[in-house]
Order: C-alpha cells, then structure tokens, then sequence
C-alpha cells in the first residue's frame, strides 16, 4: 500500500499553452515544472505563476513535490483571485 505522505512524491506543475499562431517553440523548465508552448502572452503568464507558486511554497519550507493538494488550490486560487 502506498503511503503518499511518506514517500517522495513524483509531482510536477505542468503548463501546457495551445494559443500559438507564430510558430516559436517555447519551452520552460523549473526543479518542479515544465511548460510548453502558448503564445509569448501565455507562456510569459505560466512562467509568472509557475514562479509565484514556487515562491509562496518556498516561504512555507515547501516545494510543489512535497506541497498537499490542498495547499497548491489554495495557492492557485490566492493567484487566479
């Protein structure tokens, strides 16, 4: 049986961008995050929220690999509001 709060969790935040008409292959990648694509907007917003939700785990002593589920809503919600 599997116990997720004991073991190292596989999590990563992945950001995929579908918006792009100009052809430019974008990817971005994080200790625990990988984006892909978008328009330079889109992907320019993903990289923003990937790094703000970084930085409001790294406040708690977290990481998006250890964080809870609850914890990453909160935080997603706290940026989407």
């Amino acid at each position: 049986m599997r116990n997720n709060d004991s073991e190292e969790r596989q999590r990563i935040l992945l950001g995929m961008g579908f918006d792009n008409k100009d052809g430019h292959k974008r990817l971005t990648k994080g200790e625990d995050f990988v984006l892909m694509g978008g328009s330079e907007a889109t992907h320019e917003k993903m990289t923003e929220t990937a790094i703000k939700v970084s930085e409001k785990l790294a406040k708690k002593g977290r990481t998006i690999r250890t964080a809870s589920d609850e914890e990453l809503r909160d935080i997603f919600g706290e940026l989407n509001s």
